[in-house]
């Protein structure tokens, strides 16, 4: 705060923008301070603890998974017992699926439990303690990223997320379709908005994940920034809509560009090792990459350990693989020769 003021004193600062998880609760309070748009700390707060999500779109009547709050073993037997099995784990503040696991019987529940309670990742709150035992939901998931622009809700990527490592919902790649058909989903969209205005977000990106289950689309999650995992790169390739600059124009009280000049699809894969390890290298045979790959980058140095779930999936990620196309089926089967075309390539020495 004593940064931003002495910063604003000497420089005219029309916006403030973040995309980091870890710190959207901090650049929400400096647009607060310095009077800009996106500067509401308890909106994103609401976001941030997925206790706080779930008792904003309960009180608001938003579609969503049964949730009960777990901090001891005990509690979470007295919550399977109401909810039943299978249910989801999840822990209170944490991102990208870390600690989230599946749980199908009673005898599988403490040691997911003290998992999911365990979890951590770098600079999580402090409220991270706790466990959400939530109702499992059938269906599709997808993520939808938003644009609100003084609380009007623009959905502009959909992204279908392609998961593995069961029961542990790793998220291994994800596509998003310029063209995707949700995209003018009414029931989908007013779910959206819907949620976005129980969390109180009016100014900036969101991420919202739902689930698009037999009785209708049921919110799993809101977070108050776009989306990760390069999602907002492929809604650039597949729509031509920039994430950064029609971003960077609401937190500085600007109409947002959010005319769509492309219609493609654009895809992600994951790479990961067979086993937890130390890498050696990663071997990328590009003489196979079909043409329409887009970006194969490797993420870790030699000797860098890669931990699968249950330790981690993040840091098990070797490589991605993007790809671009006319259509899904496409993409996919791009993505798919894309992967099997990285190895890590593990060191002598194998972790026990």
């Amino acid at each position: 705060m004593a940064a931003a003021r002495e910063l604003a004193a000497t420089t005219r600062i029309d916006g403030v923008y973040c995309y980091d998880e870890a710190r959207i609760l901090v650049a929400a309070q400096v647009a607060r301070l310095l009077g800009l748009p996106g500067g509401d700390p308890d909106a994103v707060y609401r976001c941030r603890d997925k206790r706080a999500t779930r008792a904003a779109l309960r009180a608001a009547g938003v579609p969503q998974p049964e949730s009960i709050v777990a901090r001891e073993a005990a509690d979470a037997r007295k919550a399977a017992t109401r909810l039943g099995f299978p249910l989801v784990l999840k822990p209170q503040a944490l991102a990208a699926s870390e600690g989230v696991i599946r749980v199908d019987s009673a005898a599988e529940l403490d040691a997911a439990f003290a998992l999911a309670r365990a979890k951590t990742l770098p600079e999580a709150p402090d409220f991270n303690d706790a466990v959400l035992m939530e109702e499992c939901v059938d269906g599709l998931e997808v993520s939808v990223d938003a644009l609100c622009f003084r609380g009007r809700v623009t959905p502009v990527f959909v992204a279908r997320k392609l998961l593995g490592f069961e029961p542990y919902f790793a998220e291994v790649g994800h596509v998003v379709d310029g063209a995707d058909p949700l995209l003018g989903d009414s029931e989908l969209t007013e779910v959206v908005a819907a949620a976005l205005g129980a969390v109180g977000l009016r100014d900036g990106w969101a991420h919202v994940e739902v689930k698009l289950s037999a009785a209708g689309p049921k919110v799993i999650e809101i977070n108050g920034r776009q989306g990760g995992d390069l999602i907002p790169y492929l809604g650039l390739r597949a729509t031509g809509i920039d994430p950064g600059l029609a971003g960077a124009a609401v937190v500085c009280g600007r109409e947002p560009d959010l005319r769509p000049r492309l219609s493609r699809v654009a895809g992600i894969r994951f790479c990961y090792p067979r086993q937890d390890g130390v890498v050696e290298r990663v071997v990328v045979d590009r003489a196979v990459l079909p043409p329409q790959v887009d970006r194969v980058r490797v993420l870790v140095r030699p000797g860098e350990e890669l931990l699968l779930p249950p330790r981690s999936h993040l840091h098990a990620r070797c490589a991605y693989c993007t790809a671009i196309a006319a259509r899904v089926e496409e993409c996919l089967e791009t993505l798919d020769a894309a992967v099997a075309a990285v190895e890590a390539v593990p060191a002598a020495r194998i972790l026990a």
